[in-house]
């Protein structure tokens, strides 16, 4: 009797402390070959308990990119586009092989891999999939590389728990994939702390890349990103190469490419660093016809930040505005799906404009309210359309507003 008793408290305070409702943790463990010499990577995914998935469904594209498919368990190729693996019992594993080089539709590579480096992101080493489980269970995952002879290391967007090992981990997926820039082989980084984000500036050797001038410009504007942006990501990757990849920028939740040719502020006087830094921070996504506000409200504050951090004259900035009017003045309407360039700019005098309207009449009030209140609002919401960009703004400024009542918008 007195051991029965004994042993109570022990199984109250077990029961206490791994609640029944608790999801139950499975470790999944990616793992990347790259293969140079096939323009290939060799991608695994092992399952500590393969049980707990019934099954993923891949899509795979239209491309062809992935092949040679096997596996513990069940592998059903539908079609080119999609396949299923129902992984095995026990401890399961899927190998696949995926291209890296992604040539663009008019010109430049999205990816890329040459004998010395790969640039690439990891939603292409890993599909996106519809993961179907059993019961309350929790992915717990972890990247691992292998790289070739002579490739120095590799830099991801997530945190590194190893020698070329990083633990993945996005609360807004059930299926947590390798996702942002990697860039791998005989590399070049710098790194600084800013705010409470580790930045890493990383790209392969001799491509161009103007590391430390990026990190001095990231340095003077972070404080005032941070003040408009309530984000503070544990971990900021940007890459970079020279041609042939696009010469453009591509961000990503954790990490962002920018082309080394690029300059940090272009002639025109605002800046595709910070611009993809703006997309990174806010993560505003559109819907219905809406690109101008993701893309609108980037470039207002790549020269806003600029300019608030001394970057930019008072001067300097009236003649940037003066360009974005000549560059717009054809433009009749800011809906679309993608935002041109010229409609970018319309949209930046528009948010201008904006700005003015609701510091003017929130002015004398006990509490002054700007743009930047109108941004820290959409940053709620998944997806926003220009229906919402109305609404929140004029909850913040409190009434009607005359610049949103355009033919722009409708």
């Amino acid at each position: 009797m007195s051991i029965r008793r004994s042993l109570l408290p022990a199984l109250l305070l077990s029961l206490c402390a791994t609640p029944l409702w608790a999801a139950q943790k499975v470790d999944l463990d990616y793992h990347v070959r790259f293969l140079p010499e096939s323009d290939q990577a060799e991608v695994s995914l092992t399952l500590e308990d393969g049980e707990r998935v019934r099954s993923l469904a891949f899509n795979l594209g239209d491309k062809g990119y992935y092949s040679d498919f096997s596996g513990d368990g069940e592998w059903t190729q539908e079609s080119p586009e999609r396949g299923v693996w129902e992984p095995g019992k026990g401890v399961a594993k899927l190998t696949y092989r995926v291209r890296i080089n992604r040539p663009r539709a008019k010109d430049g590579f999205d990816a890329r891999m040459t004998e010395d480096w790969a640039l690439l992101r990891g939603d292409d080493l890993v599909p996106s999939a519809k993961l179907r489980q059993q019961g309350k269970t929790e992915l717990v995952a972890r990247l691992q590389f292998e790289l070739p002879k002579g490739w120095r290391g590799v830099e991801t967007g997530w945190p590194r728990i190893g020698k070329d090992k990083f633990r993945i981990d996005n609360s807004q997926r059930k299926f947590d994939r390798p996702t942002g820039w990697i860039v791998a082989g005989k590399i070049g980084t710098r790194r600084a702390k800013l705010g409470e984000t580790d930045v890493t500036v990383a790209a392969p050797i001799g491509e161009g890349m103007r590391r430390m001038d990026i990190l001095t410009l990231l340095t003077f504007v972070w404080p005032e990103a941070q003040a408009v942006f309530p984000r503070d990501p544990a971990k900021l990757l940007i890459v970079g190469a020279g041609d042939p990849m696009w010469r453009g920028g591509l961000s990503a939740p954790n990490s962002y490419y920018m082309h080394a040719d690029r300059p940090l502020v272009s002639e025109n006087g605002t800046s595709s660093l910070v611009h993809e830094l703006v997309h990174v921070f806010g993560r505003i996504q559109a819907r219905d016809r809406s690109d101008w506000i993701a893309e609108g409200l980037a470039e207002y504050y790549a020269i806003e930040l600029v300019r608030r951090a001394g970057g930019l004259s008072e001067e300097r900035y009236q003649k940037v505005r003066e360009q974005q009017v000549e560059w717009s003045k054809s433009v009749k309407s800011l809906r679309s799906a993608n935002a041109s360039g010229a409609v970018t700019a319309r949209a930046v005098l528009l948010l201008q404009e904006l700005d003015r309207e609701i510091r003017q009449k929130t002015k004398g009030s006990t509490e002054p309210r700007s743009l930047d209140d109108v941004t820290r609002g959409l940053m709620r919401l998944d997806k926003v359309s220009t229906k919402d960009f109305i609404e929140i703004s004029e909850n913040v400024m409190g009434g009607a507003s005359k610049v949103l009542d355009s033919k722009l918008l409708r």
